[in-house]
């Protein structure tokens, strides 16, 4: 055998299996691959995406976390005002009402004073009409000296 005849052999052999990659071989791997590319480069570009989005997800959550202290707070300072103002409120009431007990009291005991002064003056004449009686050692008529009495218990 010569040589250069298995040489030939082998070349047109090798043509032959690179003909037949290029044609059926080679397009499948080369789609396979372009495919793959494509879905890594989508990948990537939905991790972009994610990343972009958790960011955004991150910095919504702050802002409303931020607005919901603020609310909170507006929520406290305006539960405090009211609270002040109910606080005021029945102060004034409980202020009022004792104006009101002090007025009835100091009437009752106007009321109390000036029964009180009846009742001296009533007590004073009975006693005065007892010592004239034990003055004059007789009887004094209270009917006929009526007058009298109410002038005499008038001036006490």
């Amino acid at each position: 055998m010569n040589m250069n005849l298995t040489l030939l052999g082998q070349m047109i052999s090798f043509g032959i299996f690179v003909w037949f990659c290029v044609k059926y071989v080679w397009p499948p791997i080369i789609k396979a691959l372009e495919e793959r590319e494509t879905r890594i480069a989508d990948g990537l570009a939905a991790g972009e995406r994610g990343k972009h989005d958790l960011e955004l997800a991150e910095k919504r959550a702050t802002d409303l976390l931020r607005e919901g202290k603020d609310k909170a707070q507006e929520l406290i300072v305006q539960a405090q005002k009211r609270h002040d103002e109910i606080v005021e409120a029945a102060k004034s009431v409980a202020r009022d009402e004792a104006d009101r007990i002090k007025q009835s009291a100091a009437a009752e005991i106007e009321q109390n004073r000036n029964r009180a002064r009846d009742e001296l003056r009533g007590q004073v004449a009975r006693l005065a009409l007892v010592g004239a009686e034990q003055i004059l050692m007789r009887e004094v008529d209270e009917k006929a000296h009526r007058d009298v009495l109410d002038k005499l218990a008038a001036n006490l």
